[in-house]
């Protein structure tokens, strides 16, 4: 008889038996470096020889489109269609991975092949997203080695442009809706709060990048022959930046002071641990806000980098232009088309007109939030907690920005995602990794989830 504990046990030796890893390194191998124009056959050599294979297992039908941007890479997208009469789930990867910075990975690690040390699964895209698709499709692929039969449809979407802001997805999906059309997203990307605690969220915040600039004359000038006659731009432009916060960092610019904290997801974040990175500064941040509910529940102004002259070489001299990269990190009830708009008045009700404000090139991320009450919410909770023996931790959405504006709004689907991987998985840094017991602990929940995605379409259908 096919019962659950039999998906879950074949989820567990395809891990322990090693296969995982077979399949992982020829994933790894692949080197998807988006940020490197000169690997862009890699993209599509990832889809065709890579995913189509892992694909084809599962009877899924899948078929390599162009990118309408040709700032982006290919896009994948499979079926697999069992019966009208059964819910959709579309599940998503990206194959495209960060820089390889090759000479930063520690001794006896090369990005594009996988290494084991201890519980440490090490190459470039382990975690970030290679790894993480692989453990949904292989779950995939036990539950219907199992029953003969996934129970509902499948649809497979796999990017190539993810890492430089996923151009063109968003008009690709309005041009192919009815290809994409389900029932819910359920995919897996970013970290667990915790490595032993699964996690589920179902959104995420929105990040809008631009440059701060002053720009007085052409070239430097002697300091001094000059000093306290010459505006010095870098004063200026620090000034300006000290008025968006204040000495803690919360934000002082009424706009960007979010409206969606409202007492339930207060409640909802209130405690969340936030482990696996640095020490957190407990008074930096909004006042009154705990560490996760200032991290998932309100906004957050950074600045990347700054600079002014020639910090590798100063000399004794005013620079003439000054600038400095930021970013706006938002949570639903931020009115994004008044962000910039409302810096702007900002910055000149303060004094400070002589700061040009530059939008980035760089992609803008909408925020997004499912409530966690959503019954598919609820639904995955349940089941992963029947699997692991204890809750996940349920965020409304991601402190970190995705794409899932594009599955929300122009698919119009509930999305939640279960990540496999955790805070400390050096993702977008040398000597990426994940962790052997959470990809372990991802195979098992997820073959429970979709057995139960299966029998409750049995069930009701």
């Amino acid at each position: 008889m096919v019962t659950r504990d039999a998906v879950i046990k074949r989820a567990e030796n395809y891990f322990d038996n090693g296969p995982f890893l077979t399949d992982l390194e020829r994933l790894i191998a692949v080197e998807t470096e988006s940020q490197n124009p000169d690997q862009r056959t890699e993209l599509y050599r990832y889809l065709r020889e890579a995913i189509t294979p892992l694909l084809s297992k599962l009877d899924i039908k899948s078929n390599i489109y162009e990118n309408p941007d040709p700032a982006g890479g290919p896009f994948l997208v499979g079926e697999r269609l069992e019966s009208p009469d059964l819910s959709t789930v579309l599940t998503y990867g990206h194959g495209d991975v960060i820089r390889a910075q090759t000479e930063q990975w520690q001794e006896g690690l090369h990005p594009f092949k996988v290494v084991t040390q201890g519980e440490k699964i090490y190459g470039r895209g382990t975690a970030d997203n290679k790894g993480q698709h692989l453990i949904n499709l292989a779950a995939l692929k036990c539950l219907l080695d199992e029953r003969g039969s996934l129970g509902f449809n499948l649809k497979v979407v796999i990017e190539t442009s993810e890492e430089t802001g996923s151009a063109g997805l968003a008009q690709f999906f309005e041009s192919h809706k009815d290809l994409l059309k389900a029932d819910v997203l359920i995919a897996s990307d970013g970290p667990r709060l915790q490595p032993d605690t699964p996690t589920l969220f179902m959104g995420t915040r929105g990040a809008i990048n631009f440059d701060l600039s002053v720009n007085l004359r052409d070239g430097a000038n002697h300091s001094g022959n000059w000093g306290g006659l010459l505006a010095d731009p870098a004063i200026i432009l620090s000034h300006a930046i000290a008025t968006i916060t204040d000495a803690r960092g919360q934000i002082q610019i009424p706009e960007w002071r979010p409206t969606s904290l409202t007492e339930g997801i207060k409640d909802t974040l209130k405690g969340l641990p936030i482990d696996g990175g640095p020490e957190i500064n407990h008074n930096w941040g909004e006042e009154g806000l705990d560490p996760a509910q200032r991290a998932f529940g309100w906004n957050s102004f950074a600045v990347l980098a700054m600079k002014s002259g020639v910090p590798e070489a100063p000399v004794n001299a005013i620079a003439g232009h000054a600038s400095a990269h930021c970013q706006l990190r938002f949570v639903v009830g931020t009115n994004t088309d008044d962000i910039l708009s409302a810096l702007r008045r900002h910055l000149d009700k303060a004094g400070f007109s002589s700061v040009e404000i530059i939008p980035s090139k760089e992609a803008f991320f909408q925020a997004t939030r499912l409530d966690p009450d959503h019954p598919w919410v609820t639904f995955a909770e349940k089941s992963i907690q029947k699997t692991n023996g204890k809750p996940p931790h349920i965020l409304p959405n991601l402190a970190g920005s995705l794409p899932n504006e594009t599955f929300s709004e122009i698919l119009g689907l509930p999305t939640v995602w279960v990540p496999h991987s955790y805070g400390g998985c050096s993702q977008h840094a040398p000597n990426e990794h994940l962790l052997e017991p959470i990809v372990r602990d991802g195979l098992r929940n997820m073959a429970g989830l979709f057995w139960d995605i299966a029998e409750e379409g049995k069930n009701t259908n």
